[in-house]
């Protein structure tokens, strides 16, 4: 099925899914308002007659009531789930018409320097992640950020891919990952709080008095009541004793509260993050990398869903702090601060060296989700294969992923060995840019291990590095021509290193006169095939492709042509062998005004 008939089809399921729940919840509604009905009758027609007959009909109505209630609220919480999936589904329609911004756009992962991050759109607007990006999570959002930033090695790569296939075939989890992900954002500042919850020292678990207190203290309330109600014990007692245990459950408070600022309005967060453990824990996976997620929710002491559950619970009862009418009366007669606070730290005791390893798993499987759905999304991409020696790249009909696919033009690829540089030299606004950025987008997928826009990729592990898009910084008082001059100092330390480095570059020295640009030039393409680089140059200067007559071996030679009619330009965007020929410049400078 493709995918934009799937999305159609589950908009229309889930449509339906929605009204039937809606009529329900409407349904549930008036059958309350019935009970209650009933109640005040059993209560009007019954009391006259005798309490007796009124109490037991009533007690069966109120806990036919309570049970409705309970029914109405799953139904709505089934109405909000399956809200957020019509959602899910309507924005990857939406994504299938090249409509994403909608999606976070990583405005947040924008480098300040990077290798390639900048040149290529990997972060900010209408860029690769924010085409890519479905994770609801920070920890998830940090993590496709970073495999987008930094290539995998090898055995890494081929993992992810093998655990994407797999949950290419599973639309259903990944949707319903989103969704729980969509209740509430689990943010970064959650882990923080954690952690530094984590790394102070326990307050009441490690002293065996309070935990004698816990018990004892509660005991003696609950007898001195009992006693009082029987008539052993005066009012006196019964009210000294109470406000003894109120002054000391005061005193408890005064402790317990620096640890409740900790911990306090994060319950929403881990009902997600348990919610989302919890489907992770009960998919069936074959891959290596989905095996090794899933494994680290299972805990001898529970699994991780069960004990986020458990820590959620604690923090609901400590909680209650902020309802003084629930609160002071449960403090006073069972110390119920100091109850959950060694709850608490009896939970941190089992769970601390586990919690952090929970977050970065969930995070993990939001970004294999997202590439996932990447690859659902467009069935004809493929998934790039790894070749060891260093270096290869082949590619057939690699296209730039955001790019229509209507007005997508693809294009091939061939470098087959160290030191082999291809010089792409053509018209202006023919397509080297796109060319090299198409190439430059691919292999930053290929690295991260997702699927590439092409019928097929195969290249070797490799760190790509760019020097395309260069601009001045008043900040640091830093020119175009210098920005770029430190680009291509940093290209050319790690070729001197003889880094694993696939090297973009784009109209290089273009911020100085055309006599020392093509001197500079030519000296840099020299130096690089010295150095047995990787590389492809786009440039304007078809001078330079006459080093192939010095270096045949090591130079191709490719162009972008444009087409002239009746002074009228047409590009066709493919990728020709050869030097360009057909210039433009001239014809677009008239049709701008400028006599020539």
């Amino acid at each position: 099925m493709e995918p934009g008939e799937f999305y159609k089809n589950s908009i229309i399921s889930l449509q339906n899914d929605l009204k039937l729940l809606r009529k329900k919840r409407a349904i549930l509604a008036w059958v309350r308002f019935a009970v209650v009905i009933g109640i005040a009758a059993c209560c009007y027609f019954l009391i006259p007659v005798g309490l007796f007959y009124c109490v037991i009909p009533c007690i069966l109505l109120v806990v036919i009531f309570t049970r409705l209630v309970f029914a109405d609220l799953r139904n709505k919480s089934s109405i909000e789930h399956t809200t957020h999936l019509l959602a899910i589904n309507e924005d990857e329609l939406k994504a299938l018409a090249h409509n994403y911004f909608h999606f976070d756009e990583g405005r947040a992962h924008i480098p300040k320097e990077h290798y390639y991050a900048n040149d290529l759109d990997i972060f900010g607007h209408a860029s690769l992640y924010q085409y890519i990006n479905r994770t609801r999570c920070d920890m998830g959002s940090n993590t496709l950020a970073d495999w987008l930033s930094r290539p995998a090695v090898s055995e890494i790569i081929a993992e992810r891919q093998e655990a994407i296939k797999e949950l290419v075939k599973q639309p259903s989890f990944r949707q319903e990952l989103q969704a729980y992900g969509r209740v509430k954002r689990i943010k970064v500042e959650t882990t923080t709080r954690l952690q530094n919850w984590f790394a102070d020292d326990n307050k009441f678990i490690d002293h065996k008095r309070w935990l004698a207190i816990r018990y004892i203290v509660p005991a003696v309330i609950i007898t001195v009541l009992i006693l009082n109600m029987a008539d052993v014990l005066n009012n006196y007692v019964r009210n000294y004793c109470l406000l003894a245990s109120a002054l000391f459950a005061l005193y408890i408070s005064k402790k317990v509260s620096p640890l409740h600022q900790q911990v306090s309005k994060m319950t929403e967060e881990l009902e997600v993050l348990s919610d989302s453990i919890n489907l992770i824990e009960q998919m069936h996976c074959t891959s290596v990398f989905l095996k090794k997620l899933q494994n680290q929710f299972v805990q001898q002491n529970g699994n991780a869903s069960t004990q986020i559950n458990s820590l959620k619970k604690i923090l609901e009862r400590l909680d209650l702090r902020f309802n003084f009418v629930v609160f002071i009366p449960l403090d006073i007669l069972l110390q119920w601060d100091l109850q959950q606070a060694i709850a608490l730290e009896k939970w941190k005791q089992q769970n601390q060296q586990q919690v952090m390893q929970w977050f970065t798993a969930l995070g993990e499987m939001e970004a294999l989700n997202s590439l996932a759905t990447l690859s659902f999304n467009h069935p004809a991409w493929c998934f790039p294969v790894l070749h060891k020696d260093h270096f290869f790249i082949e590619g057939k009909e690699i296209g730039h992923p955001l790019i229509k696919a209507d007005k997508r033009i693809n294009n091939p690829l061939q470098i087959d060995h160290n030191g082999q540089l291809m010089l792409v030299t053509g018209s202006n606004m023919a397509g080297k840019s796109t060319y090299l950025r198409s190439i430059g987008v691919n292999t930053v997928l290929a690295m991260a291990g997702a699927p590439v826009c092409a019928a097929y990729f195969c290249l070797s592990p490799v760190q790509v590095i760019s020097s395309m898009r260069i601009a001045d910084n008043l900040e640091e008082n830093t020119s175009t021509f210098y920005a770029e001059l430190k680009k291509l100092k940093t290209i050319i330390e790690k070729v001197n290193r003889n880094e694993k480095v696939f090297i973009l570059l784009d109209e290089i020295l273009r911020g100085t006169n055309s006599l020392d640009r093509h001197t500079g030039s030519a000296a840099l393409i020299k130096q690089l095939i010295k150095h047995h680089a990787a590389c492809i140059i786009a440039t304007h200067d078809v001078e330079l492709a006459k080093l192939k007559n010095e270096y045949p071996e090591n130079i191709l030679n490719y162009h972008f042509d444009v087409q002239v009619s009746n002074e009228e330009l047409y590009f066709d965007y493919q990728l020709k062998a050869g030097i360009c020929t057909s210039l433009n410049a001239s014809i677009l400078m008239k049709k701008i005004g400028i006599e020539l």
